[in-house]
């Protein structure tokens, strides 16, 4: 047992040397081919290291030193913080349930609208597209203030209501609370959610649709019976994807700070208290969690699609 252990590591090092010398010097097809694939991978492989792994790594590792500005010592206290701290743990709950709850309205909207795009000839159907992505390639900060132009103290629709309804303006107000960054998220994360589902309309079984209606299915009983099912695995894909989007949203709230959510309490840790550590652990535990979710999100996907 012992001489199978020791010969484990030189094992190991003869097969990475044998690797090695087969992408340096190919002698067959196959191997001239994986030398191609490394190739390929090696500019975002380098990039992966320097711009993902590296900085992880040292962010796990402060997240650990007992001082605050500098590392050095080791220590859980900024862990067990998080745990016990109901300021913390009111943040988790914050981060988690608006996260959650504008996950799932984005994911109700985009559907209706997909289903829409797809199964009918719409006039102006490009415009509408263009329209409807066109928030995808703005920042959230935009987003905020759009929302501030469109519902704060001076908003348009602001003024539209309180002329109509003669309330004041600051009362009507609703971009600096919740509501406002409500729809700030809103309109960042269903122009997602439809870039997704519209891939997986691509797949679907027309066929099928086709013979429930000549059965005598209505179209409501054509999508929940026969399209539903098949576009079941990518709604759970794009909900694991708005749903990290939602979670890691930082623009918007930083500008509305209607609600205090995870990103932002790490800004204010680093901003505010010079709280490198504690600021670590927090982003160690966000993407410890959004890494496990996304995981076993994905495997549930894997067996729906295969079943």
């Amino acid at each position: 047992m012992a001489a199978d252990i020791d010969s484990a590591p030189a094992g190991l090092l003869s097969r990475l040397t044998e690797v090695f010398s087969e992408i340096l010097r190919p002698q067959s097809e196959h191997q001239r081919e994986r030398r191609r694939i490394v190739g390929l991978c090696l500019p975002f492989l380098i990039l992966l290291l320097f711009s993902g792994i590296i900085p992880l790594l040292e962010m796990f590792r402060i997240s650990f030193s007992e001082a605050r500005l500098v590392t050095e010592g080791f220590t859980f206290q900024y862990y067990e913080q998080l745990i016990v701290d109901p300021y913390y743990r009111t943040i988790a709950i914050n981060t988690l349930w608006f996260a959650l709850a504008t996950t799932v309205v984005s994911i109700a909207i985009a559907v209706p609208v997909v289903h829409a795009l797809e199964k009918y000839d719409l006039p102006f159907e490009s415009v509408i597209l263009t329209i409807l992505s066109f928030p995808n390639s703005l920042p959230g900060i935009v987003a905020a203030f759009m929302i501030i132009v469109l519902f704060g103290n001076t908003g348009l629709i602001t003024n539209v209501i309180a002329a109509f309804s003669g309330r004041s303006p600051i009362d009507l107000a609703i971009a600096t609370s919740v509501s406002g960054l409500f729809f700030a998220y809103l309109y960042s994360m269903i122009p997602r959610a439809l870039l997704l589902l519209r891939g997986t309309y691509a797949e679907i079984n027309t066929d099928a649709e086709e013979a429930a209606r000549s059965l005598g299915a209505t179209p409501f009983e054509t999508f929940r019976y026969v399209t539903l099912p098949q576009i079941k695995p990518g709604l759970i894909g794009a909900f694991v994807l708005v749903f990290r989007t939602a979670l890691a949203i930082f623009g918007t709230i930083l500008i509305l700070k209607s609600l205090l959510v995870w990103t932002l309490q790490i800004d204010r840790e680093i901003a505010q208290g010079f709280n490198i550590a504690q600021a670590s652990a927090m982003a160690t535990v966000w993407f410890g969690f959004v890494f496990v979710f996304t995981l076993l999100a994905l495997r549930y996907t894997s067996a729906e699609v295969s079943i």
